[in-house]
This record gives structure tokens, sequence and C-alpha cells, in this order.
């Protein structure tokens, strides 16, 4: 996977914020106005979490990146200004958490996310 899969968007980057020790790399790569849907066991499809501006999703990422668990990105695939990912995540007793995540681009930037993530229980 190159560094810069497409001009405005830098891939590596997204890698860095995700597998980092701390939420504020990723963060930076949302628009000031973005929105995360974020749909799970807790947050139906009918009803998702939604974060808008951020700082929201800053501190949503704040909380994240507050548990001892790893982060890995393992596909990212970039069209235009369309990316989808997948990260892994892993906790220290071995459980696990898989996110599948969209994202729409604007300038570069992160505009538009919906994550739909399932967890080990």
């Amino acid at each position: 996977m190159s560094a810069r899969a497409n001009p405005g968007f830098d891939v590596e980057a997204l890698r860095r914020g995700i597998e980092g020790e701390t939420p504020a790399p990723l963060a930076s790569l949302y628009a000031p106005d973005a929105e995360v849907r974020i749909v799970d066991r807790y947050d139906q499809p009918s009803r998702p979490k939604v974060l808008h501006g951020r700082d929201e999703i800053a501190e949503m990422l704040d909380d994240v990146y507050s548990r001892d668990m790893s982060h890995r990105l393992t596909r990212c695939v970039v069209q235009g200004d369309q990316v989808a990912f997948t990260e892994e995540c892993v906790y220290p007793d071995g459980l696990r958490v898989l996110a599948e995540s969209m994202l729409s681009l604007r300038d570069g930037e992160i505009a538009e996310q919906t994550t739909v993530q399932a967890w080990d229980e």
C-alpha cells in the first residue's frame, strides 16, 4: 500500500492514527464539521450513535484510546473521495473487536464516517 493512495488522502496517516498510542493524530484527519455514525449491538441501524464535529469525535476517541487495547488497520481501499477500511482491536485478555468503516472525504479530510462494529462477548 503506498503512502498516498489518493492525492487528497494519506492512508499511512490513517494507519499511524489508528495504530498510534494517542487519539490526536487520528482526530486531526476529520473535518471540523465531520459526522460519525456507529452501529453495534447497543446502537442499532434505526438509532445509530451519531457524533457531530471533530470535538465530539475526539472525545469518543479519547475514551477508546484510554483503554488498554491494541488497534490495527488491516485493509484499506480508496476510490476517489470514498475510503473503506477494516480495524481490528484486541484487549490484553484476548477479547477482540472488529470494525468496518466507510468514509466520505471532502478536501482530503474525513467528512462522514459510518462504522459497524462487533466484539467478542
